[in-house]
């Protein structure tokens, strides 16, 4: 028995049919209107419809980005697209033929590291996705924490710095203006003092080893490790994965973040440390998440 996943993202819309022990059998993509929401919802219906041909398919997750109810089934809010208090899980079941679960995107790569991935042996896991903003999972005792209201593990916007840098979300000095692809890029040209130096660029200065770039690299570690510090006083996890485009990098960013997660934790010395990871299942990790946590849906779990 199968189950369909489908990761929104702001450039394609990828799905795959997956089975129970998260292999991709088959997958297929979309660009992605974000401008049209209906467009956006045609495409999701489309890919199901692909994918499900023929297959005994239980359940499809759908992934993306904002602010997802408890019941999985309406988006409050989503950042990239014209979705508010979108109902659709209805939408989308009244033109398929299976049950749709909805799901955000981060959760989804989270719960697919800790299924199958680096997070597979543990039962406490906090995942911090480093890409363009930076996203979260937590998964506690073996199940994915969403909150009261559907809208926790919004990682990316912990407070590290009081009256810091403006965020997207409203406020100031989250982690996500430290701690992401675009702080990253910051960082680069703050180091080579150039502001011209495009994201392009940034990565061939990083993928030669510009000393530069790779210094930025290292503030962006350490302003992790400290957001992991925080996160560790509450959530107590057996393992922080780093996922998103910028965990590429390994262990130049791990291990300054490790460093200042160690200089920044509290009581250190008198209680068991978490480990750090890369993630394992990267790009295809949004697909599996939500492809297994519909199946889990659709099983009753």
């Amino acid at each position: 028995m199968f189950s369909i996943g489908i990761d929104i993202g702001g450039t394609k819309i990828a799905g795959g049919l997956v089975d129970t022990l998260g292999n991709i059998i088959a997958q297929a993509q979309i660009p992605t209107e974000a401008t049209s929401a209906q467009a956006v919802e045609d495409a999701v219906v489309d890919l199901i419809e692909q994918l499900s041909a023929g297959q005994p398919v239980i359940a499809a997750g759908v992934a993306a980005a904002g602010f997802i109810d408890e019941a999985q089934s309406t988006v409050y809010y989503a950042p990239n697209i014209a979705w508010r208090n979108e109902k659709l899980k209805e939408k989308l079941e009244a033109r398929t033929e299976v049950p749709i679960v909805i799901e955000n995107d981060a959760n989804a790569a989270g719960w697919a590291e800790y299924r199958f991935g680096a997070g597979k042996h543990v039962t406490h896991m906090t995942m911090l996705t480093v890409g363009t903003g930076v996203g979260g999972a937590i998964v506690i005792d073996g199940e994915l924490f969403r909150g009261g209201f559907g809208a926790g593990a919004e990682l990316g916007h912990l407070r590290v710095v009081p009256n810091g840098l403006e965020c997207g979300c409203g406020q100031r000095g989250c982690i996500e203006q430290y701690g992401s692809g675009r702080a990253l890029l910051r960082f680069i040209r703050q180091e080579k003092n150039d502001e011209s130096i495009t994201a392009e660029q940034a990565k061939v200065l990083l993928e030669t080893g510009d000393a530069a770039a790779l210094a930025a690299l290292h503030t962006l570690g350490t302003w992790l490790g400290v957001a992991a510090a925080s996160l560790s006083a509450v959530l107590d996890p057996q393992l922080f994965v780093v996922g998103g485009g910028v965990s590429v990098a390994g262990d130049l960013l791990i291990n300054p973040m490790r460093q200042a997660y160690l200089e920044n934790l509290s009581a250190r010395g008198y209680h068991p440390e978490p480990e750090f990871r890369t993630a394992m299942l990267v790009n295809d990790a949004g697909v599996v998440g939500a492809a297994d946590l519909a199946r889990r849906y659709a099983e009753g779990r």
